[in-house]
């Protein structure tokens, strides 16, 4: 089992918002929207690829609110593909309702338990959004595998995916593409 993050970012590394205006408008960022890109083949056969057999979902409490919240009110097949599948929530909040079938709370040491998660399950523990989780569980050396799908925009500011907290953390390019709107998507992996 790995963890394996997914997420979309600018090219200044905002990872911010990137559905809608009003997806995440924290901190007064005005910005949201910015990865309204079109559908392409080849981006979706990354993220499925990155995601691996038998995955499950791993969110922060906000990212879980956010993202089903607008796919089960969109319905579709992704919103039927995210209910189906696991989802383990990190939220410090143990009062706080989770409405999403197969859904698990994890609270108190979080990186300890995803640190037990990676010994228990079978698939990979896959991470979309979810900034604060990402960054923690980064800190803790429990990130295995990043797909950025990197937008040809930059937007000036807003909450970025890595830490700017002077650690070092080296990662090794495993695969990088284009699609046909410009989207650059690349994989990479833990140095060991």
């Amino acid at each position: 089992m790995s963890v394996a993050v997914i997420n979309h970012v600018t090219l200044d590394g905002v990872m911010q918002a990137p559905g809608r205006p009003d997806e995440d408008t924290r901190g007064g960022f005005a910005r949201g929207g910015w990865a309204t890109a079109e559908s392409d083949p080849a981006l979706g056969a990354a993220m499925r690829e990155a995601m691996g057999e038998g995955h499950a979902w791993l969110f922060g409490r906000r990212t879980y609110d956010d993202l089903l919240g607008h796919w089960n009110a969109v319905g579709g097949p992704f919103a039927t593909g995210l209910n189906s599948v696991m989802k383990y929530v990190a939220t410090a909040d143990e009062s706080r309702e989770l409405p999403w079938p197969n859904t698990v709370r994890l609270s108190g040491d979080v990186p300890k338990e995803v640190r037990a998660l990676r010994e228990t399950l079978d698939g990979n523990l896959v991470i979309m959004g979810s900034g604060v989780l990402v960054r923690a569980l980064l800190a803790h050396d429990l990130v295995d595998r990043i797909l950025l799908i990197i937008h040809p925009v930059t937007v000036g500011g807003g909450k970025r995916m890595f830490a700017d907290d002077g650690a070092l953390r080296r990662f090794t390019l495993e695969q990088c593409g284009r699609t046909a709107a410009g989207l650059l998507m690349a994989r990479y992996g833990k140095n060991a």
